[in-house]
């Protein structure tokens, strides 16, 4: 399958280069922490945000906060069931859901990053077995 340019890290390390945002240490942060949960995860700007796919983008970064910074999770193109949302064991309530295929992430600095690495890791490799 051929990708668009902006289907790459290449795209991604320009569109960081560029990026003038007050979290964007976080946003690099992420960008380490969600490829490094599987080795099929790859990195493209969608929605002229960073992402990430699999086959399809599963994960965007949420820039539009006013503070802090987010990821919003979804479950690509496909139709899904709106009766529920998937099933997630998320102990640390790190999930916003906002509807039945999509949730949102949010950290508040490095810091909060850094403190729930481990359960936003677990979230993803969950998310990742729904794709």
């Amino acid at each position: 399958m051929h990708r668009k340019t902006t289907d790459t890290t290449d795209a991604v390390d320009a569109y960081m280069a560029a990026l003038d945002h007050p979290c964007k240490a976080e946003v690099e942060a992420l960008r380490r922490i969600i490829t490094g949960v599987d080795p099929r995860v790859a990195e493209g700007v969608k929605w002229n945000a960073p992402s990430w796919r699999l086959d399809e983008y599963f994960a965007t970064t949420h820039l539009r906060a006013k503070q802090g910074i987010g990821v919003i999770l979804h479950l690509g193109a496909k139709t899904r069931a709106p009766s529920s949302n998937p099933a997630i064991d998320d102990p640390d309530g790190l999930l916003e859901w906002l509807g039945p295929d999509r949730a949102r992430v949010a950290f508040a600095d490095m810091a909060d990053l850094r403190r729930r690495q481990a359960a936003f890791e677990a979230v993803l490799r969950q998310w990742i077995r729904l794709l």
